[in-house]
């Protein structure tokens, strides 16, 4: 028999590439989640095509939610061999399919640019194709299988699985795996990305049963959200001064996934209140209407609040004025079109997408404003922006930053630490054995194991990178 250990293969000291490995007694193997790393500039690569373990040793793999840098390594684990199920609830399943799908795409467009411009400058290339294509992904999606909340399952045997929700986006849960050995069950708790407590389009984060380890995320471990009661009277605010007084554009890169529903949804409230002034809105991204259209579908999964506002407004994301943009050529009409617009487009952290090009066109403009409603992590394009320079170098140009850059850390869907704390509040910390902080960088983690010490948590941990405990 083998002992119980798990092992860190990504955010480790970062807030992406989410892959933890649990080796069990009987030599079959879970992996929690299969994220793409993002915002690591050229070690990105590197770490994207080196799992750290060989797919096809793994059973099973359980997947708390749909964004990417959690999900987003699947179609290569299945290419490169893993061949058992997939777990994750019906909603994730869903989004999981359109957004591998995109990022199959934008990876499959970005190798065909490279070689082209490398044929055109006669410069060599690295011959190594995208990580996968569009057709690594409906191989991966045959294997998933879809597990409703808060519903024991057996995924191998002696092992049982229950998802509750985790406030994050549609159909994110924590995950919850009772492992049993000669020395009884093992409870092993995976927090998945925690969401907030506040008044937004998802319930709240439930509580889960005690465990006896917590692999918890850290991603605002060391901080505080600005109070969220205000933040659609702030988001008017900044329609109202950039779209109105300044007959500007307002653009907002959101994810595809929770942000921008999260956003049509409040610019949805204003418009029935008569507060919308009458701007033209533009939803820039074919993921972000698919996902919409996902969010329609399981809207049994929404706070009872928008379900009773589903009553009276059959759609709570869409209201006159607003277009949703699918056809490329729509889009680049947009970056010339005269007069005020809000543009909500991915990505959020403006590596890649649509945003890309109306930031190219719209910063150089003193009368625009983008207006930054998510975490951005270190090295991508959005967190460079944050820091306000006069100048940005897009499509082999210096573009200037007169745009006004603001931000609104409320909308984030990650709890901050006192959402954190509260999460975590339904356990005993004296039958809790081993906490583990992930997805943070060290500044995060820090501050949280500070916190959580000072609730009487024990042996808490921040995993390296490729790090391996016993249980």
């Amino acid at each position: 028999m083998m002992p119980l250990s798990i092992t860190f293969h990504g955010a480790a000291g970062m807030v992406t590439g989410t892959k933890h490995l649990l080796d069990l007694p009987d030599g079959k193997r879970i992996l929690l989640d299969c994220g793409m790393f993002q915002g690591e500039g050229p070690a990105s690569n590197a770490l994207n095509r080196r799992f750290g373990f060989d797919p096809a040793s793994i059973d099973a793999l359980v997947l708390s939610h749909a964004h990417i840098d959690h999900s987003g390594l699947i179609p290569r684990l299945v290419a490169e061999g893993f061949k058992g199920p997939i777990y994750a609830t019906g909603a994730t399943m869903d989004l999981s399919k359109i957004l591998l799908l995109d990022s199959a795409y934008i990876q499959e467009n970005d190798f065909r640019y490279d070689a082209k411009r490398a044929r055109k400058q006669r410069a060599a290339m690295d011959e190594v194709g995208p990580l996968y294509g569009t057709a690594d992904v409906e191989p991966a999606m045959e294997l998933f299988r879809p597990v409703p909340y808060a519903t024991p399952t057996e995924i191998l045997p002696g092992v049982t699985l229950t998802f509750l929700d985790a406030g994050h986006i549609l159909g994110s849960a924590s995950v919850h795996l009772a492992v049993a050995g000669r020395e009884g069950v093992k409870r092993i708790t995976f927090s998945g990305d925690v969401g907030r407590y506040v008044d937004r389009l998802v319930p709240e984060p439930r509580p889960f049963p005690q465990a006896d380890v917590i692999i918890c995320e850290s991603t605002y471990g060391d901080r505080d959200h600005p109070p969220a009661t205000a933040a659609e009277e702030e988001l008017l605010g900044h329609v109202q001064r950039v779209c109105v007084q300044r007959q500007g554009r307002l653009i907002i890169p959101a994810f595809s996934v929770g942000r921008t529903q999260e956003i049509l949804h409040a610019l949805n409230k204003f418009f029935n209140e008569g507060r919308l002034p009458r701007v033209p809105v533009f939803v820039d991204s074919p993921l972000s209407i698919n996902a919409t259209g996902i969010y329609r579908k399981h809207a049994g999964l929404l706070r009872p609040e928008i379900q009773k506002e589903l009553e009276t407004d059959a759609d709570v994301f869409g209201f006159p004025g607003v277009e949703f943009v699918r056809e490329a050529a729509r889009s680049k009409e947009l970056n010339t079109r005269p007069g005020p617009a809000i543009i909500i487009a991915a990505s959020g952290m403006m590596d890649a997408g649509r945003i890309r090009h109306h930031l190219f066109h719209g910063l150089p403009h003193p009368a625009n404003a983008v207006l930054i409603v998510g975490f951005c992590a270190p090295g991508t394009f959005g967190e460079r922006l944050l820091q306000r320079p006069e100048v940005v170098h897009m499509y082999g140009e210096d573009v200037p930053v007169r745009a006004e850059i603001r931000t609104m850390e409320s909308y984030s869907a990650h709890g901050d630490r006192n959402e954190l704390l509260r999460w975590i509040s339904c356990q005993d910390p004296s039958l809790v054995q081993r906490v583990f902080l992930v997805h943070g960088v060290d500044r995060a983690r820090e501050g949280l194991a500070g916190l959580l010490s000072g609730r009487g948590f024990r042996h808490i941990e921040m995993p390296k990178l490729d790090q391996r405990f016993g249980l």
